[in-house]
């Protein structure tokens, strides 16, 4: 067994809450001539081989994820298999042969966005019978937390509603989704790079909506030198805030959101739920996100192939070709009603001179929050026989003595990871089943307590 990563053990925990096929990555293949089938196959046999990671499963024991063997290695298929990926049971990659056409899927908790690239390049030249070097041995590595607790401390919002043209975005989760396919053609401007002129946009545009305060999650990699090669999930997603002002330069807004970038970019090596006490989990950190990637040289194949789902309200995937720059916008049709309205809005920045002021409006004001209702006291727990069971499972996991029924785990050091052994001790001891969502929401012995007895 091996120790799944942090990336890894969030997307296990999302995808057990019900992730549609948002963590589908799908790629295609077209080879343009008759494939040797019997050559594929070896081709798809060396390549598990060589990356290991796409022959895996994830075992739970005592609420810990670990990496196994799948239940079957991944095999060279002649009709593609559809439906959600079983993580207990593996394996984590799909491979289909339709005339010509290659197609594959992975699931995230195996796979990145530059994983395509090493897939394609490693199975394109075993089918051409070429030996490959061996690949380095893999060392995993996080950052220490306490700079990037620090920088977050003052930084950090949870993300709010995002108003666009006829709706409003409040998304977090995964859901079936369409997509918008599309060119930009973005503007040469001293000091940025693409990637950064077209992330100032969609602020651009989100403030033009009447957003006051944008933020965009967007997609890192986190792949160190000895990662370079490997098939796996070196990506982390990170959240990055705006205050666009009213008649502000496009171009000088541009140049500050770029500093706040490369100040985030500094702690992409933590996971944001290592640095933030108490940051539940969500398939997507905000309702709008941003990817970007340079590559996808070979025209043979579909590197954004859609996987009929969106995390969020509205994922911009982009990927930065030699021919252009092209653009997928993934959306959920029931919170985004007019997408073209805002791909036109964004190529419209883009067209326009870098020089121009901002615009932002009002946003409408949003309704006011229910008010929880308020039982008058707090739930004594004191006399409660689950008390000294729960306690005990709490002061083992945390190893900490002693824990009062009303100490808020987040404070006592916990995270995600520290509630999943939690959850599954009380089920394995009490026979009694707490869902995350419940535990984020009450945090405490008491808490815990009190959801069982409702």
């Amino acid at each position: 067994m091996t120790e799944v990563s942090p990336a890894q053990h969030g997307i296990w925990i999302n995808e057990r809450a019900g992730a549609w096929s948002a963590y589908h990555m799908p790629l295609a293949i077209r080879f343009g001539a008759p494939v040797d089938e019997g050559a594929l196959a070896k081709a798809v046999a060396a390549l598990v081989e060589r990356h290991p990671l796409l022959g895996a499963a994830f075992e739970e024991r005592d609420g810990l994820p670990s990496l196994v063997p799948a239940a079957e290695p991944p095999f060279l298929a002649r009709e593609e298999v559809k439906g959600p990926f079983d993580l207990a049971k593996g394996p984590l990659v799909r491979f289909a042969l339709q005339g010509d056409e290659l197609r594959v899927e992975a699931h995230h908790a195996v796979f990145d966005g530059q994983s395509k690239e090493v897939l394609v390049a490693d199975l394109l030249a075993l089918y051409r019978g070429e030996v490959l070097p061996p690949l380095p041995p893999l060392a995993p590595s996080e950052a220490p937390a306490e700079e990037a607790r620090a920088f977050w401390a003052s930084r950090w919002r949870a993300p709010e509603e995002v108003v666009v043209p006829g709706g409003v975005l409040r998304s977090r989760r995964a859901s079936p989704g369409r997509v918008l396919e599309f060119s930009l053609d973005v503007p040469e401007a001293e000091g940025l790079t693409r990637f950064e002129v077209v992330l100032a946009a969609v602020h651009a545009v989100l403030a033009s909506y009447g957003n006051a305060a944008p933020v965009t999650a967007i997609d890192l990699s986190t792949r160190t030198p000895g990662q370079e090669g490997h098939i796996g999930p070196f990506v982390t997603e990170l959240p990055v805030f705006s205050a666009p002002e009213h008649g502000t330069p496009f171009g000088r807004f541009a140049l500050a959101l770029r500093a706040e970038l490369r100040e985030v970019y500094r702690h992409r090596q933590v996971p944001l739920a290592r640095a933030i006490p108490g940051l539940r989990p969500h398939v997507a950190l905000a309702p709008v996100s941003v990817s970007y990637r340079r590559g996808g040289h070979d025209d043979r194949v579909e590197w954004l192939a859609f996987n009929q789902a969106v995390r969020g309200a509205l994922q911009l995937q982009l990927l930065d070709r030699p021919s252009g720059l092209v653009a997928s916008l993934r959306h959920d049709p029931d919170e985004l009603p007019d997408p073209g309205r805002v791909v036109a809005d964004l190529r419209s920045w883009l067209s326009g001179d870098l020089s121009r002021p901002l615009s932002t409006t009002q946003a409408p004001p949003s309704a006011p929050a229910p008010v929880a209702a308020d039982s008058g006291q707090e739930r004594r727990v004191e006399g409660d026989p689950l008390l000294a069971g729960i306690t005990a499972i709490w002061e083992e996991v945390l190893q900490l003595s002693p824990i009062e029924p009303y100490d808020d785990i987040f404070d006592l050091g916990g995270h995600s990871l520290t509630i999943t052994q939690i959850i599954a001790r009380v089920r394995k001891r009490l026979d009694v089943e707490v869902e995350l969502d419940d535990f984020f929401d009450n945090p405490t012995i008491a808490g815990v307590i009190g959801v069982i007895r409702r």
